[in-house]
């Protein structure tokens, strides 16, 4: 049964139910689960687990790659079943638990979660649930779509959950690039020099002993929820390739540019989307998600190869890249999340990291995960890892949200996940502001110039003007600094009137 899925034959005598491969898994446990942006993220075990938490409480430690797919974290934290989370999630039912203080989210840079187990500053999962296209002959687990931190959860733990999903195109197997750094005080440079190296193993290597459950299952991964390019979004792409033209006029790039990273999100795949009409050719891509908008750029010729750690795709371009992956496979590869956000890789590479932001201040300092402050969104996944690492870090978003009522650029961030030092080039609808190289009172002006919505720019204006009349390196007006966010939370709008 399955032969050509799983190729271990001693392996077939552990085919098990998704209930019975879920009592494995005990309260207290920490848990670590495969998925990575909803993409190649384990699903029966996770539903049976919720399942059996409605009649038996228990509560565990979740961590993942990132975010999960087809409402898992929905139906785990209804259950009850999680206690702590982390790195990343984008679950409306878990955000608000998170927000009530009724599950502990730990948001971490996406490279770091696996570094953090590995010198034991984490407590190492007891069981890591890990889907798969199969398992091969030596008994190693090979991905689906997403690698994230897969490889290491399944390394680390003691023991393994595989679910082979025969939902997923055979031919994943030989598109993924594992990868395991060695360890301190004797660690070795990572060996990748260009997006398209490769420089492990298609598969994860484990003791097949460790394999104590088999789950087969049917089920898709969640279609990606990307909006189509808009007006606005294509005038943030315009500005960029713009600015992209100018640093290749001054020697600064060549006109295939540097290794691309693109965030998650509509704006950030529709930014992309706009280098589809640009000059540039024989782009690369270095990132974590290969969304959309790269397979769009790999059928218009502009890009030759595209390194990432998970695949997500929208329903229409689902079937047209699964369907017919022998077209794309010579053109991609998925690695670990910690070597897709390796800061090492990313300053060798000179990647041009595109991220986006919730919102940035008058200096340049970015919020990418905390609205009004407090309450979490997201979280800041891999922007960070770039950002401060990146040949170009640049932050995207549109000027104003919720229909005016708030402005995108703000006196001061209600929190800073990005500080100005780690910032180059903001872009919004209305222009770009290139901070290189400039003190704050400079970034100040050409933010404000640049950037800001019409119907905000003279308060803005006058706040930085009176803030400068106080003095100081990065002039605030700290009785104020906050009067937009506290505008909105009581009124709705950041501005009165």
């Amino acid at each position: 049964m399955y032969p050509d899925r799983v190729r271990l034959p001693s392996l077939l005598g552990k085919l098990m139910s998704a209930a019975e491969a879920a009592s494995l898994i005990q309260d207290g446990m920490t848990v670590g689960m495969s998925g990575f942006t909803r993409a190649g993220e384990a699903k029966a075990v996770p539903l049976a687990l919720a399942e059996r938490a409605r009649g038996t409480p228990l509560r565990i430690s979740l961590m993942t790659g990132a975010s999960l797919g087809n409402d898992l974290d929905k139906q785990l934290t209804e259950a009850g079943v999680l206690a702590r989370r982390m790195p990343f999630q984008v679950d409306a039912t878990l955000r608000k638990a998170i927000n009530a203080g009724e599950v502990m989210f730990i948001d971490q840079h996406l490279s770091e979660t696996v570094e953090q187990l590995r010198n034991h500053q984490l407590k190492l999962p007891d069981i890591a649930v890990i889907e798969a296209v199969a398992i091969t002959e030596q008994g190693h687990i090979v991905p689906t779509t997403s690698v994230g931190n897969s490889a290491s959860f399944a390394i680390f733990a003691k023991q393994v959950i595989v679910e082979i999903n025969l939902a997923h195109n055979p031919n994943l197997e030989g598109l993924h690039d594992i990868y395991i750094p060695t360890y301190r005080p004797t660690r070795t440079p990572i060996p990748l020099t260009r997006a398209d190296d490769r420089i492990g193993s298609t598969a994860i290597p484990i003791d097949p002993a460790k394999i104590v459950a088999i789950v087969v299952t049917d089920q898709p991964d969640s279609p990606s929820t990307v909006l189509p390019p808009d007006a606005e979004t294509q005038a943030i792409a315009d500005h960029l390739i713009d600015f992209f033209k100018r640093e290749v006029a001054a020697g600064r790039m060549s006109n295939s540019l540097g290794p691309l990273q693109a965030g998650i999100g509509s704006i950030a795949n529709a930014v992309m989307c706009g280098l589809i009409e640009s000059p540039f050719e024989g782009l690369t891509m270095y990132s974590e998600v290969l969304q959309d908008s790269t397979f769009e750029l790999i059928d218009a010729g502009k890009l030759r190869f595209a390194s990432g750690s998970s695949i997500t795709l929208s329903n229409r371009r689902n079937a047209d890249v699964f369907g017919n992956l022998e077209r794309y496979k010579d053109k991609l590869v998925l690695r670990p999340q910690e070597i897709s956000n390796h800061p090492e890789v990313v300053r060798r590479l000179g990647i041009i990291g595109i991220n986006t932001a919730l919102e940035f201040d008058i200096y340049g300092n970015v919020n990418s995960t905390h609205v009004g402050g407090t309450r979490m969104m997201n979280g800041i996944g891999g922007s960070g890892d770039f950002a401060r690492n990146a040949h170009l870090a640049i932050f995207v978003t549109k000027s104003i949200a919720k229909g005016g009522a708030i402005s995108s650029v703000v006196p001061m961030v209600s929190h800073v996940d990005h500080s100005e030092h780690d910032v180059d080039i903001l872009v919004t609808e209305q222009g770009l502001a290139d901070l290189r190289g400039l003190a704050p009172r400079e970034r100040a002006r050409v933010i404000i110039d640049n950037c800001v919505h019409p119907d905000y720019r003279a308060a803005l204006n006058d706040y930085f003007q009176r803030a400068c009349t106080k003095g100081g390196h990065t002039p605030h007006l700290l009785r104020e600094a906050l009067d937009w966010h506290i505008n909105l939370e009581e009124t709705g709008r950041m501005l009165a009137g």
